[in-house]
């Protein structure tokens, strides 16, 4: 299945999304497939078993490369929920598979930068 995007927008700046969350899964509330928000996904690039809407080709054009489920929640604007349906049945048609976090590239520690997580303390902490 090649992801096909829309020609116009599913969100609008003054109204906000066009479609309702509840609609994108069918109504459905519970994913059939284990995933939490830090779970990486990707596309698989295997022929997809089944039809999928225009959701789950944006959701199959986030997993090109390896990616969060919490991190294809925020760039859909949608509820975590909705995505881990939407990525169930991408995963029952083959499209996409769950795995590990990618190792960090050369030269990169895979320890975090101490100073960046505080900046990001500090920042949330502002904020509340």
């Amino acid at each position: 299945m090649t992801p096909v995007l829309p020609d116009g927008p599913l969100i609008d700046e003054a109204v906000g999304r066009l479609v309702r969350p509840y609609t994108v899964s069918d109504g459905r509330t519970r994913a059939t497939s284990h995933f939490t928000l830090v779970t990486v996904v990707r596309a698989t690039g295997a022929q997809t078993q089944g039809a999928f809407g225009l959701d789950h080709a944006q959701v199959l054009a986030l997993c090109e490369r390896p990616v969060s489920v919490a991190e294809v929640a925020a760039r859909m604007q949608v509820p975590a929920a909705v995505v881990k349906v939407l990525l169930s049945d991408l995963a029952e048609g083959g499209a996409v598979v769950a795995g590990d976090v990618p190792p960090p590239a050369p030269g990169h520690s895979a320890r975090p930068d101490r100073d960046l997580l505080e900046a990001v303390r500090d920042g949330l902490l502002k904020r509340l």
